[in-house]
């Protein structure tokens, strides 16, 4: 059940409380891009781990409360397009971020293992929906198999992120462009109570985060039942982007500040995270399994996200240091991409 009702409000009013949550999204997520930088260094996580499961974990949360209240309130097309869309729009707003940096191309400057076992482990999670949605509609408790596979595919993959740097038996060769993850000393006088006061406001934005995420989902829903526009346009683009901002600001954020590694890894990490949408979309649709409550729409988006992760993965081993309009070629395909994939679904429903 909806803890707030907005399909009585006009259209005008829904929109307005749609871009005002996204805005709080985008405020709060800068705010927190600063805090994960210090606490990778504090913590002595690094900042691809770090922006990998605490960074792309929290700026995830709108994401996971959009895709489970649609899941929740019976819109599983609204619930998977959200999920597989904000993977996407992350994708391409890590391109944006290299047109910021304009010593070189940003996955040549970012390199990294862990970003490239990342980038591996994207790819393997998002084909097991794939899977599910072609195998026989079986459930346990309205819960497909697929999604308990999800979740244990993530946390292995995650241990070999962890792992990656030092049991890895080759390094990316380092450059003139190549900025290194090295951890800033502790500033004098740093306490225990200092790095909880962190933690503190990390966790204070994250929950300012969270409760946009949840209008962001309800009013996408009366978006989608008051514009006429489907689900799959609303969720892969619009609800997608929205619950998406998170990142694009700590990316953009992080490379002015100059922790490349942070914003790659929080980026390709969070994806990673963002594919769990649909295992927590999947519990909380009860009607059966969400695999098969969605149609070809979905598979197009999840194979556009797919092949969008191929072409970065492709970028980050290539390394190109300069390329079309000074970005690499994976930054300029995946913006020309993604721009013409989510116009082939817009003309497909008009």
């Amino acid at each position: 059940m909806s803890l707030i009702n907005l399909g009585n409000l006009p259209l005008a009013a829904v929109i307005a409380v749609f871009l005002a949550s996204a805005g709080v999204i985008a405020l709060a997520g800068t705010r927190m891009t600063r805090l994960a930088d210090r606490l990778a260094d504090l913590t002595g996580m690094g900042e691809a781990l770090f922006g990998a499961v605490l960074l792309g974990g929290v700026t995830s949360l709108p994401g996971i409360l959009a895709s489970v209240v649609a899941a929740l309130e019976g819109y599983p097309q609204l619930a998977v397009s959200n999920a597989v869309g904000g993977i996407a729009a992350q994708i391409t707003f890590l391109a944006v971020a290299d047109i910021f940096y304009r010593k070189a191309n940003l996955e040549h400057a970012a390199a990294s293992v862990e970003n490239l076992v990342q980038a591996a482990l994207l790819g393997a999670l998002l084909s097991i929906p794939l899977l599910a949605m072609s195998a026989p509609d079986f459930h346990v408790w309205g819960v497909n198999p697929a999604s308990v596979l999800l979740i244990g595919a993530y946390v292995f993959g995650i241990r070999l992120v962890a792992q990656a740097r030092s049991g890895a038996y080759w390094q990316p060769r380092h450059t003139a462009e190549t900025t290194l993850d090295e951890p800033d000393e502790p500033a004098p006088g740093a306490t225990r109570s200092a790095l909880w006061r962190v933690w503190g406001a990390f966790a204070l934005y994250g929950g300012i985060v969270a409760v946009a995420g949840y209008t962001v989902a309800e009013s996408g829903i009366a978006l989608s039942q008051r514009t006429g526009l489907s689900e799959t346009v609303v969720g892969g683009l619009f609800t997608a982007i929205a619950t998406s901002l998170p990142e694009l600001v700590t990316s953009i954020a992080a490379v002015r500040r100059g922790a490349l590694t942070l914003a790659v890894g929080g980026i390709i990490g969070g994806n990673s995270f963002d594919v769990l949408f649909v295992a927590f979309s999947d519990v909380a649709y009860r009607p059966g399994s969400i695999y098969h409550a969605i149609n070809e729409q979905q598979i197009f988006v999840i194979a556009l996200s797919l092949l969008l992760n191929g072409i970065l993965l492709l970028g980050l081993l290539r390394r190109e240091r300069r390329g079309i309009a000074n970005i690499g070629f994976e930054s300029f395909l995946v913006l020309l991409l993604y721009a013409g994939g989510f116009a082939l679904i817009s003309l497909s429903q008009a």
